[in-house]
């Protein structure tokens, strides 16, 4: 059950720029909104990140670096390691892809904190595009290092007795990994945004501030837990091609 406040934000928008927008190329809607609750969580998320980067871009400074700054590279020093430790030493190129979906899910995870906003990563259709997002990307990667019949060879083992089970055994594994990621993240932040409706409609808003701190930790872990998910599934799908890159080289 959705409360309220979650869909302040989103009639506004629709009833000032969507819903104008679309009259004005022909279609009419008159009975809803043009864009769910979410979508507009999605748009406003987007352009808060973009209007952050080009801030931020402008702002930056090797001599006199600012807070957000020194934040900023710490988080990206952090990241990297991380990334190191688990894909290995050509982790880098990955973080463009899996530094933005970090800032996407956490953004999207913290936003239904504030009033009048929800969390888009609330919604199942949001947590399973990211899901997908990063099961092609590795995926791809993974065809891209190896090519397409040796990727698909890592799948059936070392053994070519037990080859087609563990085959199909890999494959129906790989399946279940963005069912996987979408219904942990939607599960964990969903509930969450039921209980902090729930107790706002029986408590004073300072009561519930505890459960929001709680929430505040409890969102920033989902999207951790999602992005090193998402390294993991990075590393086995590149981590052979790595290894004989670095033998060769040798």
């Amino acid at each position: 059950m959705e409360q309220h406040h979650e869909f302040f934000v989103s009639t506004v928008f629709n009833r000032y720029i969507a819903n104008p927008l679309a009259e004005l190329f022909g279609y009419h809607a008159a009975d809803h909104d043009v864009l769910p609750p979410y979508l507009v969580m999605i748009l406003l998320i987007a352009l808060g990140l973009v209007i952050f980067a080009l801030v931020i871009r402008r702002r930056l400074s090797v001599h006199n670096p600012g807070a957000v700054q020194q934040s900023l590279e710490l988080w990206l020093e952090s990241i990297l390691a991380l990334m190191g430790d688990i894909i290995g030493s050509h982790a880098q190129r990955f973080f463009p892809v899996l530094g933005a979906l970090f800032l996407y899910i956490l953004a999207g995870n913290l936003i239904g904190l504030i009033p009048g906003f929800m969390s888009p990563t609330s919604n199942i259709n949001v947590t399973a595009s990211c899901a997908v997002v990063v099961f092609l990307y590795y995926n791809y990667h993974g065809i891209r290092a190896h090519g397409f019949w040796k990727y698909m060879a890592h799948f059936a083992g070392p053994s070519l007795v037990i080859a087609p089970l563990l085959f199909v055994i890999e494959i129906i594994s790989h399946l279940a990994r963005p069912f996987s990621l979408s219904v942990r993240l939607f599960g964990n932040i969903y509930a969450e945004e039921l209980i902090i409706g729930s107790l706002n409609a029986i408590f004073p808003f300072l009561l519930t501030l505890p459960v929001m701190a709680l929430a505040l930790f409890a969102s920033t872990v989902q999207a951790f837990i999602f992005i090193v998910l998402s390294m993991v599934y990075i590393g086995g799908a590149v981590e052979h091609s790595h290894e004989e890159h670095h033998e060769t080289a040798s």
